[in-house]
């Protein structure tokens, strides 16, 4: 794949990318669905709030998307709840899942359907970047007050349901069918606006 069609997939990727919350309770069987590194599609509409507080159940998706439909322009109520909408049949890189005592967070990054197999056959310094950020946050997070305007049974009605698979529990995509191929590190120079391929950049210790 040509550099500059890596850059303009990171680009849509992660321009102007935002994090938002999602909280819902599963069994341990249903999130044991998820792995590190898995793309996962969720059919229907994914709702969201830019609203981060405490856990209010005990499962937390924490979506990093730079394309979600902002509803305040269309609804002033949704500002109260900071309501963002995903369309239907996104397509997600678990990258990270974290979980303290009975609480575990879900760390999803929105890509775009036509870069499934790059980022399912490669990593970057982006992505271990915004890990971090969201490893952060889930601790800041985790015993912080409940926010009340996300507690109404409507806003929990449309956050139930787990994201990617059934309400059986199974999966929507199954992502074993991606062409494998051999695993890429991808560093980014958002600066210098450059791509390496499978280079240790300098700042890591090997």
């Amino acid at each position: 794949m040509k550099n500059e069609r890596l850059r303009t997939m990171y680009h849509e990727t992660f321009s102007g990318l935002k994090l938002f919350y999602r909280d819902t309770s599963l069994s341990e069987n249903f999130i044991s669905n998820y792995k590190i590194g898995q793309i996962i599609q969720e059919k229907g509409f994914t709702d969201m709030s830019s609203i981060g507080g405490g856990l209010s159940g005990n499962l937390r998706y924490l979506i990093a998307s730079a394309h979600p439909k902002d509803l305040s322009k269309f609804n002033p109520d949704s500002a109260k709840i900071g309501h963002f909408l995903l369309d239907s049949i996104s397509y997600f890189k678990v990258l990270d899942i974290q979980k303290i005592e009975d609480k575990t967070q879900i760390f999803l990054l929105n890509i775009p359907d036509n870069s499934i197999s790059l980022f399912k056959n490669s990593s970057s310094n982006l992505e271990e970047e915004i890990i971090e950020k969201a490893q952060k946050r889930f601790r800041e997070k985790i015993d912080a007050a409940l926010i009340p305007e996300l507690q109404t049974e409507n806003w929990k009605e449309r956050t139930k349901s787990p994201l990617g698979m059934s309400d059986n529990g199974e999966l929507f995509f199954d992502d074993s069918k991606i062409k494998t191929e051999s695993q890429k590190r991808i560093d980014i120079d958002i600066a210098k606006k450059t791509i390496e391929i499978n280079k240790k950049p300098w700042w890591k210790i090997w």
